[in-house]
C-alpha cells in the first residue's frame, strides 16, 4: 500500500475546497459591491466651474440618488427645475423651508436664521484689504416649506438662487426638483465631499455620509479575495507535493 497517497490526495482536496470557498465569496462581495453601486449612485459631469473649487469643469462626480425629504443644508446636489432652464444643475444646498437667508453680516459672512456660518468650501475671490464677503452682491431671502435655496461655491459668477430672487419663490427650487447629492469626485480621484460642519448646528443638522466607502470596501476585499483564492488553490497543492515522501511505498 502507498502511504502518501492519501496526505497528498487530502491537501490537494482541502486546497481546493479553500480556494473555491474564497472565490465564491469574493465574487459576491465584487459583483455585489458593483451592484449595490449602480443602484444608489448616478454619475455626472460638471459643465461649468460655478462649484469650484469643491468641484471643477469636467470633473466626474458620483451621487447618490435621493428623495427631497432627505436633502440637508451643506449638501451638494444635482437637480432639474423648468426655471433653471430645465437642465441638471449642481449647486449647494444653504437653506431649507422655512429659513431666512441673507448675507451679508457685518464680518461678510451667509446668514442662516441670523446665524453666521462660515463656508471654508466657497471660492468668494480676492478682496481689497482682506478677505471678499460670501456674496458680492446683498440679498435677503425667505425660503417657503417643501423648497430650498442654493448656491454655488464660486461666488462671483455662479448663476444660483440670487439670479431668481424676483421669482414667486424668492430663487427657491422645490424638493422635488433634487435628484441626487454628490458625495465624492471619481475623477480625478479627489474622493469624498464632506458635509460642512458649519451647518450642523443648525436644526435638522447635516446628513449622514453614503454608503460609498462600504461599497468600494466590498469590492476591494472581494477582488482581493478572488486573486488570492485563484493562487492558493495551486500553490497548496504545488507545497503538498514537495512535502510528501520520494518513495515511502510499504
Amino acid at each position: 500500500m502507498s502511504g502518501t497517497g492519501n496526505g497528498k490526495d487530502g491537501r490537494g482536496r482541502l486546497g481546493a475546497m479553500v480556494s473555491g470557498l474564497a472565490v465564491a465569496v469574493g465574487c459576491v462581495l465584487f459583483l455585489g459591491g458593483f451592484a449595490w453601486a449602480a443602484v444608489v449612485y448616478q454619475p455626472y459631469t460638471i459643465p461649468t466651474d460655478s462649484m469650484a473649487p469643491t468641484v471643477n469643469p469636467g470633473d466626474r462626480v458620483l451621487a447618490e440618488r435621493i428623495d427631497g425629504a432627505d436633502v440637508r443644508r451643506g449638501d451638494v446636489v444635482v437637480f432639474t427645475d423648468e426655471l433653471w432652464a430645465a437642465t441638471p444643475m449642481v449647486k449647494r444646498v444653504v437653506g431649507v423651508g422655512g429659513d431666512k437667508v441673507a448675507c451679508c453680516h457685518k464680518d461678510g459672512r451667509l446668514t442662516v436664521n441670523g446665524t453666521p456660518v462660515d463656508e471654508p468650501y466657497a471660492d468668494q475671490g480676492p478682496a481689497a484689504g482682506g478677505k471678499a464677503p460670501a456674496s458680492p452682491q446683498e440679498f435677503s431671502a425667505t425660503v417657503p416649506q417643501g423648497k430650498i435655496f442654493l448656491l454655488g461655491d464660486e461666488r462671483a459668477t455662479s448663476l444660483d438662487s440670487r439670479v431668481h430672487l424676483q421669482d414667486a419663490g424668492q430663487g427657491s427650487v422645490p424638493l422635488s426638483a433634487v435628484q441626487a447629492r454628490v458625495d465624492a469626485v471619481a475623477w480625478p480621484m479627489d474622493g469624498m465631499i464632506d458635509r460642512p460642519s458649519s451647518f450642523a448646528a443648525l436644526p435638522g443638522g447635516v446628513s449622514a455620509a453614503g454608503p460609498l466607502p462600504l461599497q468600494l470596501g466590498a469590492i476591494l476585499v472581494g477582488a482581493a479575495l478572488i486573486l488570492g483564492g485563484a493562487v492558493y488553490g495551486p500553490v497548496a497543492a504545488r507545497l503538498g507535493r514537495r512535502r510528501a515522501p520520494a518513495g515511502g511505498a510499504r
